[in-house]
């Protein structure tokens, strides 16, 4: 089955930034929420989420558990959203501004995936 283009576009997004946690894990490290343990640990699991996820989601037989994983992992990724605006520190040097556009650019991105269930 051929999917349209902005599916594999989706799909190659994710996959690229799951590599970028392996190509520059401190950039990722420095965002994570002082709470949660592992830091490295954690950047490259979700590295490796984003890219399984991401090939998931080019094959009829994963591309749903690939969305629903999809849309669970941008879930998750909230906590990481909503910790940058707790302090300037937390922010990374981002403005602040950007960081709460973020926000409703994630449910974006959740509607984004949920959209391609009917396909």
């Amino acid at each position: 089955m051929t999917y349209p283009w902005h599916l594999y576009l989706m799909a190659a997004m994710y996959i690229i930034a799951g590599i970028f946690h392996f190509i520059r894990p401190k950039m990722y490290m420095r965002i994570m929420p002082r709470y949660l343990p592992s830091h490295k640990l954690l950047v490259y699991l979700s590295g490796m989420a984003e890219i399984s996820l991401g090939v998931g989601l080019c094959f009829p037989e994963t591309k749903d558990l690939a969305i629903y994983g999809i849309i669970l992992m941008l879930l998750v990724f909230l906590l990481v959203h909503f910790y940058m605006l707790s302090s300037k520190k937390a922010g990374a040097g981002i403005p602040q501004w950007i960081l709460i556009v973020r926000l409703p650019l994630q449910f974006l991105l959740i509607w984004w995936a949920w959209f391609y269930l009917q396909f």
